[in-house]
């Protein structure tokens, strides 16, 4: 157990990203106790999800809605003029909006001071003129009166602003305006409460039927997103300018704002519909596209044209209508995901558009934070792995396509659906995780990574050093046991060539031989151990398992047999000597690690079979052959190779007999080398079983074939033999004096 703990416990790069992964799911957890940190991540979702406004771009609309514009045109009409206009004048044009019959008509304009164009205004000091008083009428000289009754007569629904913070006026103690709806939970929102409202003059707030407040207030970005539909004030409930417009247009009278314990949110009922809204019953606002007169996504008429009567009634017929302005200097303009400066009533629009499309966006706090944890912990788990053991670059593909994803897949699954989840946090944590397993890579697994590459990249193949870089747990340096293949190979004669060169002129030659050599090497997946003068030392199986390593090893001293033959007549037309070289393979356990003194150590091979090795690399001085390997080595390789019977010896330093063998090529192509091993090996069976004058004869044939100094050695041992036969006791092994 304290050895699985302190496993557990070691510090990794992968375990770094993990624990960032979870540190960032707690956090998120407990979001809410970090107010600056949220309102900054809620800032960041919300531009995120303008983002997603954009590319999504504009939708149509349910064609219920149109606006008529106080617009710059109607302001510099001589009909209407500069605003306030007169409100008689204000009430024809209300009067025609009603003539066409739509389904609700909205003001999104409050008439908080008295109209100072009345008639009524003037009569005092004309009767005073003309010296008798002069009573007036208020149907016909009360402005304020003849808007209030057309008002009233058509019920048309009024607007009004609540003023949210103190701002040294007294609160009031009446609204008049709230519709008689009655609003009804089973748990009751948090509303939004208010100090007082900003109400229209006394004879409109007498007529009207029906009111709401237009508070559209813009968040800490100054963008307008999420509009409440309901408010607080002087413990009553009111409903918004756009609610009680739909509410009047689809003949509700109340209102139920249930909570929904599956979505952890409050829902908006309004008959069959469903709009959900959060705990201060805020409506997220579904926009549709562009805002203002000239965008289309919602019908503009111009009040002047309205006024005259140039608007077609089937235009407004059976639709909502909500009055407002696009006027620059009445200021009501708002930023939207769509507009830097749109109408305010377009964003009342749009929520009349979303209350009776039911598709206002939701969003659900739960599924928010069931969906982020998911993605936080799944994805910075998965991160820290592909990081820790991909490297960088992939790491940094993996990280981009998590952050790639993450967009999009909340784009796609979530906001297309009309659900908002966030999507900064997801993208933190990536970053987190990143930075956090890349820097523990540098200075941890990474610099380890850097020695293993450093310390074997001019001992093996860049694909084994890969190999190795890629999984350092299965390098063992202190030391293990493993069935390896070992080569030696030396440069035949080369103390009399050496003799007979200046040195630079021998060093550069055997830079350049060792250099051919070590390169068939590595490509062969071998192991280039030392060199010891002229001599090269290599093995195959390690510090990267091949389990085919005898044949890579056999391949390889074919190889470098066949580049010494090029090589030589390179050399040749340079005037240099021409050289050959011998090479011995055997196979065998070993132990195979980090070798040397506390200062100063190499990766290499120690053991019996290594020192088998280094014998049959000088036994090819005495059979003339080119390489020569072990009878274990032999029953590694697989049977396409080409090899013959050389002879059953006994070298110095062991006891028990070794049978060698030589390897001709690596395939079976070549039908006349076939053949001569084959009959050769008959022969040495001959041989070995005393049979001598036919194995003298099959032998001779081949010499007289193909000259080798192997089958003259063998006729002049047979010549012995018979000459002077051996004893019972004889077992045809040869006996080696010298190394």
């Amino acid at each position: 157990m304290p050895a699985l703990l302190r496993r557990l416990l070691k510090f990794s790069p992968f375990k770094a990203g993990c624990a960032v992964a979870i540190a960032a799911a707690l956090l998120y957890h407990q979001l809410g106790k970090f107010e600056y940190l949220d309102r900054v991540l809620r800032s960041l979702d919300n531009r995120a999800v303008d983002m997603m406004f954009r590319v999504r771009g504009p939708q149509p609309t349910q064609d219920a809605v149109v606006i008529v514009d106080i617009d710059e045109k109607s302001l510099a009409s001589k009909e209407l003029g500069q605003w306030p206009w007169p409100r008689d004048k204000f009430a024809r044009m209300l009067g025609n909006i009603h003539e066409a019959g739509p389904r609700a008509v909205g003001l999104d304009i409050v008439f908080a001071e008295g109209d100072r164009t009345s008639i009524k205004n003037y009569l005092p000091a004309l009767s005073e003129r003309i010296g008798r008083k002069i009573n007036p009428d208020p149907a016909r000289d009360d402005n304020d009166e003849i808007l209030a009754q057309v008002i009233g007569d058509r019920e048309t629904v009024v607007g009004y602003l609540f003023q949210m913070k103190n701002d040294g006026l007294p609160p009031g103690d009446d609204c008049p305006y709230f519709p008689e709806i009655e609003v009804t939970a089973n748990r009751k929102p948090n509303l939004r409460n208010a100090y007082r409202p900003i109400l229209n003059v006394t004879p409109i707030e007498d007529n009207a039927a029906a009111a709401g407040f237009f508070n559209a207030e813009p968040d800490d970005s100054a963008m307008v997103r999420r509009v409440p539909l309901l408010m607080e004030w002087n413990n009553a409930v009111f409903s918004s300018l756009a609610l009680t417009m739909v509410l009047s247009g689809m003949g509700i009278d109340k209102v139920h704002v249930p909570y929904s314990e599956e979505r952890g949110t409050f829902v908006v009922k309004l008959g069959e519909k469903e709009v959900y809204v959060d705990n201060q019953a805020q409506l997220f606002v579904n926009y549709r596209g562009p805002g203002g007169p000239n965008d289309g996504t919602f019908p503009y008429y111009s009040a002047v044209d309205l006024y005259l009567g140039k608007v077609p009634k089937e235009s407004l017929r059976d639709r909502y209508v909500l009055v407002g302005t696009s006027a620059q200097g009445l200021k009501d303009l708002r930023a939207t995901p769509f507009s830097v400066g749109g109408p305010g009533a377009e964003i009342h629009a749009n929520i009349i558009d979303n209350l009776l499309a039911g598709d206002a966006l939701r969003h659900d706090p739960q599924l928010e934070v069931m969906v982020i944890l998911l993605l936080v912990l799944v994805g910075g788990v998965l991160l820290s792995a592909i990081l820790a053991h991909g490297g960088p670059l992939w790491g940094g593909i993996a990280g981009l396509g998590m952050m790639v994803l993450s967009v999009t897949g909340n784009y796609h699954a979530f906001f297309l659906n009309n659900q908002v989840i966030g999507v900064t946090w997801p993208l933190v944590t990536v970053v987190a995780v990143f930075i956090t397993v890349t820097l523990a890579n540098y200075f941890t697994e990474g610099r380890q990574k850097r020695f293993l590459h450093g310390a074997f990249s001019t001992m093996v193949s860049p694909e084994v050093v890969g190999e190795i870089v890629k999984d350092p747990g299965k390098l063992s340096l202190s030391g293990e046991e493993k069935t390896l293949t070992v080569m030696f190979a030396d440069i035949r004669n080369f103390t009399g060539i050496s003799e007979k060169m200046a040195p630079n002129e021998i060093c550069h030659l055997l830079n350049e031989f060792l250099t051919e050599m070590t390169e068939v090497i590595k490509a062969r997946r071998g192991y280039v151990d030392k060199f010891i003068g002229d001599e090269i030392m290599a093995f195959w199986g390690a510090p990267v398992d091949d389990p085919a390593h005898a044949g890579s090893a056999v391949r390889a001293g074919l190889g470098m047999r066949r580049r010494v033959r090029e090589l030589a007549a390179e050399w040749a037309g340079r005037g240099l000597p021409l050289f050959d070289m011998g090479v011995g393979l055997n196979s065998g356990v070993v132990r195979v690690g980090n070798m040397g003194s506390r200062d100063r150590f190499t990766y290499t091979v120690i053991g019996d079979n290594v020192n088998l090795a280094a014998r049959l690399q000088g036994l090819n001085k005495a059979y003339g052959t080119g390489i020569i390997i072990s009878q274990s080595t032999l029953d590694m390789l697989p049977e396409e190779f080409v090899t013959r019977p050389v002879d059953l010896v006994r070298v110095v330093g062991r006891k028990e007999p070794v049978a060698i063998h030589e390897p001709l090529a690596v395939d079976r192509s070549d039908a006349r080398l076939s053949a001569a091993a084959g009959k050769f090996a008959d022969a040495l069976e001959l041989y070995r079983s005393r049979k001598f004058a036919e194995a003298r004869e099959v032998i001779s044939a081949l010499n007289s074939e193909s000259p080798e100094k192997l089958y003259g050695t063998y006729l002049e041992r047979i010549d012995e033999l018979t000459a002077a036969p051996p004893g019972q006791d004889w077992d045809g092994v040869y006996v080696f004096k010298t190394k």
